[in-house]
């Protein structure tokens, strides 16, 4: 004998805790995986310079000294995008490491391009979220310096949650720097530089080397999103806070 469908929302009414699978607790990343083109030369610095430049993700503490075969002050970039702005700034100070976070694959083949271009040995890549990075792979009072230029700025209210620079990574972000080490960071976007500078004053391990915004320094090179934004008519803001 053939049962009568059962209906919708009898279906639903008869789900129980019990029955119902379990659901995932999905963290709120600050960035969308998308495609882009690759070109012929970022493909070849992929397969030639990956291996030497690109450290690959662990959930473990990374030697960082190691991972450059010296000893010299540790900056780390946050989301460099194609990478042109942290070429320029490792060929600028050779005497300082550059360890770059990027989740696109066409940036960290044009780093790579950059870096075989400009024959830098001062800059390494880890592909992969930055949250999981800084909190895996970066042990605490270990870095000099911290960059996050240009983070997406996720403008409409309803993605605010997304954007990178919340309190929580805040925190871990001031944790993994020396005392006396800084934290920089650019946006053109007013209201998401009113908001990091909201939680960075909030963050008791840092305090702001200025009286609010800093003026842009010249060892920060004028990036392409910054370029876009001041065609646009944007303002630029630059933030540079320091470890306690």
């Amino acid at each position: 004998m053939t049962r009568p469908p059962v209906p919708a929302g009898a279906r639903q009414a008869h789900t129980t805790e019990d029955t119902a699978p379990p659901r995932l607790h999905r963290p709120i990343r600050s960035f969308v995986m998308r495609g882009g083109r690759m070109g012929s030369g970022q493909l070849r610095a992929l397969t030639s310079l990956g291996p030497r430049f690109i450290i690959p993700y662990h959930p473990t503490p990374l030697d960082l000294n190691a991972a450059f075969a010296r000893a010299a002050a540790k900056v780390v970039e946050i989301g460099f995008g194609m990478g042109g702005a942290t070429a320029d700034i490792a060929a600028r100070h050779p005497d300082i490491d550059y360890l770059g976070i990027e989740v696109h694959v066409p940036g960290v083949g044009s780093l790579l391009k950059r870096i075989d271009e400009l024959g830098l040995d001062n800059v390494r890549i880890v592909q992969h979220d930055a949250v999981e990075v800084l909190r895996d792979m970066i042990v605490p009072d270990s870095l000099d310096g911290v960059h996050v230029f240009f983070p997406d700025p996720w403008h409409k209210k309803r993605h605010h949650k997304r954007r990178l620079i919340q309190p929580a990574f805040t925190h871990l972000l001031a944790s993994r720097l020396k005392p006396g080490g800084y934290l920089h960071l650019a946006t053109d976007w007013r209201d998401y530089a009113e908001h990091m500078l909201s939680v960075l004053e909030a963050e008791a391990l840092l305090v702001n080397s200025v009286q609010g915004y800093a003026p842009r320094p010249d060892d920060r090179p004028l990036t392409r999103f910054e370029q876009r934004g001041l065609r646009l008519g944007h303002g630029v803001w630059d933030l540079r806070f320091q470890r306690i």
